[in-house]
């Protein structure tokens, strides 16, 4: 498969990972948040705790948004991207900027029910894809490769699509230095700058007492995370006037060097509608892998 299709996904995977920061504070303390009095909190000063909790607990009765990434991924550079996902059904559309090679790449990615589809408009004119715009790795040839060899191929990409970046920011709540920076604005939006850094080791223990698909899937990113070699992550987090996360940076130190990934969110619970492409215009991973031990 050519090095462009190799580093999108290796890439797509470290924006995905990097942006989406993990969620440890408890379902328990979300609802409590957002369950608290309707009151502005422009009409109350809360502290920075409490701010951080109202926020998360409106982010995870989020369906679906979209956003904005862009930042830099150890080991592959720099890394930009335009996201719309749907998070019950789970589903994503991303069309991201990276580096292949030392040259800048443009790739599309779709995450639908049955598979992973990679390529867009520039894949047409790679020889290995015969004119086709898209190569499609079905979930369940990640799962054979995983069991055969103990890795996924594509790092755990798949695992990602329902997760939703906006509610895993509440983790910044568990931030023994946590503050408030001050009113910024943001695209146009008043809002609130808060920072503040955390060890891994706080997030593990905020993982009991959580439901078990929920606490696997975040043990999941946290080991992600473990593998990079990071061991703590400075977060900042900007929320606006209705308690929503309006922008969420995370930085930390890997053994690849430092990563530094920032995410703007846009619309929220508008509908997103992703489909396949048409089959026309697909080349299956497997088939595509095939020909070429053949030849």
């Amino acid at each position: 498969m050519n090095s462009m299709y190799r580093t999108a996904a290796v890439t797509a995977l470290g924006g995905l990972l990097l942006c989406s920061t993990v969620a440890c504070s408890s379902s328990d303390t979300a609802d409590s948040a957002s369950s608290s009095p309707s009151v502005s909190s422009s009409a109350v000063e809360m502290t920075p705790v409490a701010a951080i909790k109202r926020a998360a607990g409106k982010n995870e009765k989020i369906t679906s948004l979209s956003y904005t990434m862009e930042g830099k991924v150890p080991g592959e550079g720099a890394v930009s991207g335009d996201v719309a996902m749907s998070v019950k059904p789970p589903a994503m559309r991303m069309k991201m900027t990276g580096e292949s090679e030392g040259e800048k790449e443009e790739i599309e990615i779709l995450l639908t029910s049955d598979g992973m589809y990679m390529g867009g408009d520039s894949a047409a004119a790679d020889p290995e894809m015969n004119g086709k715009r898209w190569i499609k790795f079905p979930f369940d040839s990640f799962d054979k490769a995983t069991a055969e060899t103990g890795e996924n191929p594509l790092g755990g990409l798949s695992s990602q699509v329902d997760r939703n970046p906006a509610a895993e920011s509440g983790a910044l709540a568990l931030a023994e230095d946590l503050k408030k920076v001050g009113e910024e604005t943001v695209d146009g939006v008043k809002t609130t700058h808060y920072t503040g850094s955390l060890p891994l080791s706080a997030m593990k223990a905020e993982l009991k007492g959580l439901d078990a698909e929920t606490k696997k899937k975040r043990e999941k990113s946290l080991k992600a995370y473990e593998d990079m070699g990071i061991d703590k992550l400075t977060m900042d987090m900007w929320i606006d006037g209705d308690d929503l996360t309006k922008q969420f940076r995370t930085r930390g130190t890997t053994k690849s060097g430092p990563l530094d990934m920032t995410v703007k969110f846009g619309e929220y619970n508008k509908p997103v509608e992703i489909k396949a492409p048409p089959a026309s215009e697909v080349v299956d991973l497997a088939e595509m892998m095939n020909g070429a031990e053949a030849s």
